[in-house]
């Protein structure tokens, strides 16, 4: 009789357990990235707003930092002023929805990756908070920075969490793409043709 090899092939049960840890990891870095930049988001934009009076340029940190209460309808750094705010907001609901997939691809020791998804994850809902909550836009208070020839638009805590994990994200994906290009091509194995009898 067939003897059935329990041992053979990868356990079913034991993979979705894996999998599931994995998963709980990167959900837990993620969600602690996710509360420390979103906090920081809010409680600056409540000062700017509590502290600063629209239009009216001060500093802080010795004069290091300039701050400009504005309110920007764009995009990050006052770009697409003007463009439709729900076509925005849809747009970074899509976005979002993206970033999740790539999350989920994600190894879970893949900390550059799962750092720079956090990031850009909690800059651009620390935006869409400000668009959903009222019609005066996203709350910008960093700047204008004074370049010489141009001004360094004015900003706030989520479009730096987002140009930073964007960043970091390109960096990521182009090191995946140097390991995938570096590793060695693995050939299958040839498979063996079974004995034949001849009956000849």
């Amino acid at each position: 009789p067939a003897i059935l090899d329990w041992d053979a092939g990868p356990n079913p049960i034991a993979a979705a357990a894996t999998s599931k840890v994995c998963m709980n990891q990167k959900l837990a870095t993620i969600s602690a990235l996710l509360g420390v930049l979103l906090t920081a988001d809010i409680v600056t934009k409540k000062w700017a707003l509590d502290e600063l009076s629209h239009g009216f340029s001060t500093s802080i940190f010795g004069g290091f930092v300039p701050t400009t209460l504005t309110f920007n309808r764009g995009v990050a750094f006052g770009f697409g002023v003007g463009v439709w705010a729900w076509f925005i907001i849809a747009g970074t609901v899509l976005v979002l929805c993206a970033l999740s997939v790539l999350l989920y691809q994600a190894r879970h020791d893949d900390t550059l990756r799962i750092w720079s998804l956090g990031a850009v994850m909690a800059g651009a809902l620390g935006n869409l908070i400000d668009r959903v909550r009222w019609d005066r836009g996203v709350v910008d208070f960093i700047g204008p920075f004074d370049l010489g020839p141009v001004l360094f638009p004015i900003f706030n805590v989520a479009d730096m969490a987002i140009t930073v994990g964007a960043l970091a994200l390109a960096v990521s994906l182009w090191l995946e793409e140097r390991q995938e290009a570096a590793a060695p091509a693995i050939e299958p194995a040839a498979v063996e043709s079974p004995p034949t009898t001849d009956l000849a």
